[in-house]
């Protein structure tokens, strides 16, 4: 026994058979998504390190545009308060551009190196007769980009 189609079920069926025969065309422009471009340097950013910008700065000077193996092999060598967080970040960025971004260990050199200003503390000195002077503890922001030779 033949079921009866309503014409709400009829208008569906001719809808559909309609959309089936636009729908050829259509299947046949697919989306053609762009590839993402390969990812050519890796960073690090160590944030309020308890070093004032300015001492770290004489350490990143002496590392910047070195190999990432000769900048470390220099900061064991060099006796400052800001030595251990710049040999950390740069560890960390190189750390990321091999494990993240597939790049070569031996091949990695630092491209920039840089150290601005963190949060700063606001303390103060007693001074004589029961005055006090103000104290400023700086921290900086250590950030390192380390790029494929």
């Amino acid at each position: 026994m033949a079921r009866k189609t309503t014409k709400k079920e009829e208008k569906l069926e001719v809808k559909d058979t309609k959309e089936l025969k636009r729908g050829k065309k259509a299947k046949v422009k697919e989306e053609v998504k762009p590839a993402k471009p390969a990812v050519t340097e890796a960073r690090a950013i160590a944030y309020n390190v308890r070093v004032t910008p300015r001492k770290a700065r004489l350490v990143i000077d002496l590392v910047r545009g070195k190999d990432v193996k000769v900048a470390l092999g220099i900061l064991n060598n060099v006796n400052k308060a800001a030595t251990d967080p710049v040999k950390k970040v740069i560890k960390s960025a190189a750390a990321n551009a091999t494990n993240n971004f597939m790049m070569d260990e031996n091949k990695l050199y630092i491209k920039e190196i840089y150290a601005n200003d963190g949060m700063r503390m606001k303390r103060y000195i007693p001074r004589a007769k029961g005055s006090a002077s103000g104290l400023v503890k700086r921290m900086s922001h250590i950030t390192c980009v380390v790029k494929e030779r």
